[in-house]
C-alpha cells in the first residue's frame, strides 16, 4: 500500500456510483479510507436531504465488503471562514488517525476528482499528496436529487429508473424507502416544487437575477431573536428576521421593516437605530436555493435589560428569544446560512 490513510471529502448527497468508484480506487492504494462527510449539522433541504448518519449508512452499505477499512467523521461548513474549515479538516484527520492507532509517521494522502473550479479545496492541503482519480461516468448528485423529487410526480417511474442506474443497489433501496416511508420526503418535495416554480418565474429575464435581502441579528441580554418560518422554503425552520429589499427603501430601512413585521418588536425606530453595532454582507453563491441572493445582516445590541415581548407576524409563524449559546447549537434547525451569519456576527468562528 502507498498510504496508511487516504482522505475523501464530500457531501455524498446521495452516495452514488462515482463515489463508490473513488472509494474502491482509494482502497487499492491505502490501508484505510477516511470519509469526511460535509454539511454536518445542516437542516434537511433539497440540497442536503440526508443527515451525516444516513449518508454514512449509504456508503457502508455500498461498500459492505470493505466496511472494516472505512472511517467516518462529520465535517461542518464554515461558509464565511475558510481557515476555520481547513483547520477542522486537519483536526478531524488527526483525531481519526490517533483513535485508529496510527502514529505521527502515518502516510496520509487526499483522494478526489479535480474536475473544475469547485474542486479547489483539493489543493489546500499540501502536506497530503493528492491522488486525482478519473471521473466515473455517472449522473451528478444534483441530478440524482432532482430525479428523486420528480419521482413524486405522476410519471415518476422513469425518474426512479435513472436513479437506480446511477447508485449502488443498497443505496437505491434506502432512497426508495426514504421516498415511500419518510414524512421528510413530502416536505422536501413541496420545497423542490416551490423552488422549481420560483426559478421558472425568472426564466425569461434577460440576465440571471440577483436578489438583495436584509437580516436582523438582534442580541438582547445574552439572547438572540429568531422567527420560525411559516412556508417554503425552510418551512418550520428558525431564521433571522428579514426579507427582500423593496424598490423604494434603503437596505437598513428594509431590515427594520421586516424586523417589526415578523416579530412585532415594540422598540421605537430611533432606539433600534441607536443600537446598531455593525453590518456585514453575506454572499456565498450557494447560500440560497432560490437563486443568487446577497444579504446584508445588521447587528443590533442591547447589553442588558428585560427582554421585550415579541410574537410572530407576516411570514413568521412564531418569534422567540433564544439564549445565544442555544442558538449557536441549533444547526439543523436553522434556515439557509443563518447559523454561519450568527457565528460570524457573534464571533464564535
Amino acid at each position: 500500500m502507498d498510504y496508511d490513510y487516504l482522505v475523501f471529502i464530500g457531501r455524498f448527497e446521495p452516495f452514488h456510483n462515482g463515489h463508490a468508484a473513488v472509494a474502491r480506487a482509494a482502497l487499492g492504494r491505502a490501508r484505510k479510507l477516511i470519509f469526511l462527510v460535509g454539511c454536518a449539522d445542516a437542516p434537511r433541504t433539497i440540497r442536503n436531504p440526508w443527515t451525516v448518519a444516513e449518508r454514512e449508512i449509504m456508503a457502508r452499505a455500498a461498500l459492505e465488503d470493505v466496511d472494516d477499512r472505512l472511517l467516518f467523521r462529520p465535517l461542518r461548513d464554515h461558509l464565511y471562514n475558510e481557515p476555520h474549515w481547513l483547520a477542522d479538516v486537519q483536526r478531524a484527520v488527526a483525531e481519526v488517525v490517533h483513535v485508529d492507532g496510527g502514529g505521527a509517521d502515518a502516510r496520509i494522502g487526499l483522494i478526489g476528482q479535480d474536475k473544475d473550479a469547485s474542486s479547489y479545496y483539493l489543493r489546500e492541503f499540501p502536506q497530503w499528496p493528492l491522488q486525482d482519480v478519473q471521473r466515473t461516468e455517472t449522473l451528478s448528485a444534483t441530478e440524482l436529487r432532482r430525479y428523486l423529487f420528480e419521482a413524486a410526480d405522476e410519471h415518476g417511474n422513469g425518474a426512479m429508473r435513472l436513479l437506480q442506474a446511477n447508485v449502488p443497489a443498497p443505496v437505491f433501496e434506502m432512497l426508495d424507502a426514504f421516498r415511500r416511508n419518510t414524512p421528510a420526503y413530502t416536505q422536501l418535495v413541496e420545497e423542490y416544487r416551490f423552488i422549481r416554480d420560483y426559478r421558472a418565474g425568472w426564466a425569461d429575464a434577460p440576465y440571471p437575477p440577483t436578489f438583495v435581502t436584509a437580516d436582523a441579528v438582534v442580541v438582547h441580554s445574552g439572547h438572540v431573536l429568531l422567527v420560525r418560518r411559516r412556508a417554503a422554503p425552510g418551512k418550520g425552520l428558525w431564521a433571522l428576521p428579514g426579507g427582500f429589499v423593496q424598490q423604494d427603501e434603503s437596505i437598513l430601512d428594509s431590515c427594520l421593516r421586516e424586523l417589526r413585521e415578523e416579530t412585532r418588536l415594540k422598540l421605537p425606530l430611533p432606539v433600534l437605530r441607536g443600537s446598531l453595532r455593525g453590518q456585514h454582507v453575506f454572499d456565498h453563491p450557494d447560500r440560497s436555493q432560490r437563486g443568487r441572493t446577497i444579504t446584508h445582516a445588521f447587528h443590533f445590541d442591547f447589553p442588558s435589560g428585560e427582554l421585550p415581548r415579541v410574537r410572530g407576524g407576516d411570514d413568521a409563524e412564531k418569534a422567540r428569544w433564544f439564549p445565544v449559546a442555544e442558538a449557536l447549537d441549533m444547526g439543523p434547525r436553522l434556515f439557509e446560512d443563518h447559523l454561519h451569519i450568527l457565528e460570524f456576527v457573534l464571533g464564535r468562528s
